[in-house]
């Protein structure tokens, strides 16, 4: 069995156009359209700016990875009932790129938080 070796680049996310989204190598400065496939479900946690790493094999985009954990604002989710904030209890909250998470009884609507995504699960307040 050969072993295939997969090159890994950074690049920086740009923008999106439909089912295409645009990266730019840091090193060349190249542009490459990715379809949206290559990165799944994952594509809601794409920011302008983000550094993912695109893995190739002979030129061709195998896949996209993103950070491990990106921070967000909670543009939506039930008031803190008093009492509860000490119980290990989740409710649902929306995030301002449109994904539901399940957040603690203490965090509120306007906060920040850093959500892991590979699961889209809440992590911690951001700082």
């Amino acid at each position: 069995v050969e072993k295939v070796r997969l090159e890994q680049a950074e690049h920086q996310f740009l923008f999106s156009d439909g089912d295409m989204l645009t990266f730019m190598n840091n090193k060349s400065y190249e542009q490459i359209e990715l379809n949206a496939e290559l990165v799944g479900e994952q594509r809601a946690f794409l920011q302008d700016g983000m550094e993912v790493t695109i893995e190739s094999y002979d030129d061709a985009p195998l896949g996209v990875k993103l950070p491990e954990t990106v921070t967000l604002e909670i543009t939506e989710t039930e008031p803190t009932v008093k009492g509860q904030t000490a119980t290990s209890s989740f409710k649902p909250a929306m995030l301002e790129n449109g994904v539901r998470v399940m957040v603690p009884q203490f965090v509120s609507t306007g906060e920040r938080i850093v959500v892991n995504t590979e699961d889209a699960s809440y992590s911690k307040r951001a700082d």
